[in-house]
């Protein structure tokens, strides 16, 4: 599972430009990805994002029936991407509705799914130097930074003890800490 934390431009397919070839070609025939309704349901970018991950799934950003569907769509050899904070940051700091970006429930749903593996949080120092949402045209030439984490699911897991509802409270604290502090800058 890949978790990209800090979703800050639909330009960060950009970091996989780090990961080896043969990685991205296990990548192209089995992935499963949430994508925004509201991102693929869009002209130009939808038609772009449908091509390039095929089974990308369209969720609502709400625990509805979408989110079922795409729980239940995951396959064994799957790798997941998600941006945890289920929405993209902008210039200032916060969403588009003006809330402080943070860490939603849907990601611990999917580790729940999982007895074992690796989740890789790539935590993006931010795209907004390359472009910024609205912003016509990127900028090109640009650096761009991301720190690395990778972590054993089972390992993971088993550091969070109590009810599910304590667990899960507990994962989004960690991976909020870690999107607050571990991002490069």
């Amino acid at each position: 599972m890949i978790v990209f934390m800090n979703h800050t431009s639909l330009y960060e397919p950009l970091f996989a430009s780090a990961l080896p070839f043969s990685f991205l070609w296990k990548l192209a025939g089995h992935n499963s990805v949430p994508g925004a309704d509201i991102t693929l349901s869009r002209p130009i970018v939808g038609f772009f994002w449908k091509l390039m991950i095929p089974k990308i799934t369209s969720i609502t950003r709400k625990k509805d029936e979408s989110w079922d569907y795409y729980l239940n769509s995951i396959e064994p050899d799957d790798v997941i991407m998600i941006a945890p904070e289920g929405r993209m940051k902008r210039p200032g700091g916060l969403d588009k509705q003006g809330k402080k970006m943070t860490v939603r429930g849907g990601i611990v749903d999917i580790i729940e799914k999982l007895d074992s593996g690796n989740m890789v949080l790539a935590m993006s120092g931010g795209l907004h130097h390359v472009q910024k949402p609205g912003q016509l045209f990127p900028k090109l030439f640009k650096t761009i930074a991301m720190n690395v984490v990778k972590v054993d699911i089972k390992v993971y897991k088993a550091q969070f003890q109590g009810s599910r509802s304590e667990v899960k409270l507990r994962m989004i604290e960690d991976l909020q800490r870690r999107l607050e502090n571990d991002c490069p800058q």
